[in-house]
């Protein structure tokens, strides 16, 4: 008889659909525009002469230089301040962690707007500059570098935090110096995250939109070079071929970053050690002291953005009110526009969430019957970190804008504005649900099979809850950068739907900078108060439903004594 036909699971056809439509359709547009309006079709001779256009190239040149200059600056600035953290014995490790990482509660144009008054024509310490100004390419690597951060911190933070005890104790044993157990065991040990951090920061830096357009003055770079052909000329052919410009750097990055990961290995076997840092108060002392000098200069940005939003006038009359916050919400109509946000953010969690971990579940715990298809799956959901949101916002005007295209009464809804917030964070969210679920043994679902339990039952009884902080993670993480991101949706919202992000900028262009820094300010005491539920709800899951994580839970039977 003729084997039976195995069917593909309809779940992950309908999730290959959603990226074609969502993904692949968009960023091909694109492409297919970029190629039509460029003089003799895409080809080095039609680049050649684009970037020989009045601005273009100038453009590309800044992009590239500021974007390597800041991933010089950031990734080795990460690194110290995550090996303090993970490799010395220092306080209040929680505290210089959660520090290092306060940039990613607010928008990114919120540190430009800090530096402004820091280091601007009225800037607290403009005299650190000289007779350079804040407005360019300083005021941009510096926004840049302290956007970007968090970010390198995130991905070493990680890398440093397993190591196998065994090597530096033999490095010890053969009398290696510090610097030389530094050099041969801990650099190479994390080289691979190393690598990723520079290529995230890379790629952010490409892409960032909302620091040059605050604090770039007349310098130009392609972000904003899009942004001025599509809505301040209208020209979206020249616009595609801008933003086909800025999706090369950061493809090529992601193909390298993919390269390194297939070549990484295990740095932890079931031999291993855990590494415990000895106390040594020269090093510890010195790490101390950058540490808290970070950690100092992170709070001084967010505190000037926070200062800025209560004060009457920089910096004639710092006489503290709340009127920004009144202006801003009231007079300047970014009450709606706050409201916006909050119903992107809380629609992007709700929707989001539940397709990135059954796409993750599919991919990891259903059979393997048509490879092709899950391996198209798996690309299609590693892409979306390698595409800027500007390219992403063009390619959906492109597609969403058509009036012959059955999908155009998306464009300008919420909707649409939530579909492409999902498509630009979801790599994030489906490596942090892989990751949970490889965690799970696939035996699960074979004894389930064998007692003739459903797949269903054995998913929500298990796999569910198990998994429940992993997914708990990634609804915060979708909330809080619909929150904060800008450069997706610059192109796609109405009036009616204007996120909070972009009345930041409308407010900054018209020189009001006090109700700008207070609904940066709003964004991120928002961000921070879903930070702190996600916190309470994951510890009481961890105690009371998840208690068989606490490595000090010992299960108790019936016949022990009470």
């Amino acid at each position: 008889m003729p084997a039976a036909v195995k069917w593909p699971h309809p779940l992950l056809v309908a999730v290959a659909t959603l990226f074609s439509v969502f993904l692949l359709w968009p960023v091909g547009a694109l492409v297919l525009q970029s190629a039509h309006a460029a003089p003799g079709g895409l080809g080095w001779a039609a680049f050649a002469e684009f970037l020989g256009s009045p601005g273009v190239g100038d453009a590309a040149w800044n992009t590239l230089w500021i974007a390597v200059l800041v991933t010089a600056i950031t990734v080795p600035a990460a690194y110290l301040y995550a090996y303090a953290v993970q490799r010395a014995c220092l306080p209040f490790k929680g505290l210089w962690r959660l520090l290092g990482l306060s940039p990613l509660l607010g928008p990114s144009l919120l540190g430009a707007i800090s530096f402004v008054q820091w280091f601007g024509t009225q800037g607290v310490l403009k005299s650190w500059l000289g007779d350079n100004s804040v407005y360019g390419p300083i005021g941009i690597v510096l926004a840049t570098c302290y956007s970007a951060f968090p970010h390198a911190l995130m991905i070493v933070l990680v890398a440093l935090a397993t190591a196998d005890g065994r090597l530096y104790e033999a490095a010890t044993a053969m009398g290696a110096s510090r610097l030389r157990r530094f050099w041969t065991v801990t650099l190479p040990g994390t080289r691979y995250g190393l690598v990723s951090a520079a290529l995230v920061v890379f790629c952010l830096s490409v892409s960032e939109f909302g620091i040059p357009k605050v604090i770039g003055g007349n310098f130009k770079v392609l972000a904003v070079e899009v942004y001025i052909q599509v809505v301040g000329l209208q020209n979206f052919a020249r616009g595609g071929m801008v933003a086909l410009l800025l999706l090369a750097p950061v493809l090529v990055a992601f193909l390298i970053d993919r390269h390194v990961q297939a070549r990484q290995h295990a740095a932890i076997t079931a031999r291993a050690t855990p590494y415990v840092p000895r106390s040594e108060h020269v090093r510890d002392g010195a790490l101390a002291l950058y540490v808290v000098t970070v950690a100092v200069a992170m709070l001084a940005i967010l505190g000037m953005a926070v200062y800025t939003s209560v004060i009457k006038f920089w910096p004639y009359n710092l006489e503290l009110t709340l009127h920004h916050y009144v202006f801003g919400l009231e007079e300047a109509g970014v009450k709606e526009a706050y409201v916006n946000s909050l119903t992107l953010a809380a629609l992007t969690a709700l929707v989001g969430t539940p397709i990135v971990f059954t796409t993750a579940y599919l991919m990891e715990k259903t059979s393997a019957h048509h490879s092709a298809l899950r391996t198209l799956v798996q690309a299609l959901a590693s892409l979306p970190t390698g595409v800027p949101g500007l390219v992403l916002g063009i390619g959906y005007i492109l597609v969403f804008n058509d009036p012959g295209n059955p999908l155009a009464g998306l464009y300008h809804s919420m909707a649409i504005l939530v579909a492409v917030t999902i498509v630009h964070y979801y790599t994030t969210c489906h490596l942090t649900a892989l990751t949970a679920l490889k965690a799970l043994d696939r035996e699960f679902e074979s004894v389930s099979a064998s007692l003739k339990v459903s797949q269903f039952t054995t998913f929500w009884r298990i796999t569910f809850p198990v998994c429940l902080p992993a997914i708990l993670e990634i609804a915060r993480y979708l909330f809080v950068n619909a929150m904060t991101t800008v450069s997706a949706l610059v192109f796609l919202y109405a009036p009616s739907t204007m996120p909070a992000t972009v009345s930041i900028l409308n407010l900054d262009e018209a020189g009001e900078l006090g109700p700008a820094a207070a609904m940066g300010t709003l964004i991120v005491l928002t961000a921070l108060a879903v930070s702190a539920l996600h916190a309470v709800l994951e510890a009481w899951l961890l105690r009371r439903g998840q208690a068989w994580r606490n490595p000090h839970h010992t299960h108790r039977s019936d016949h022990e004594p009470h």
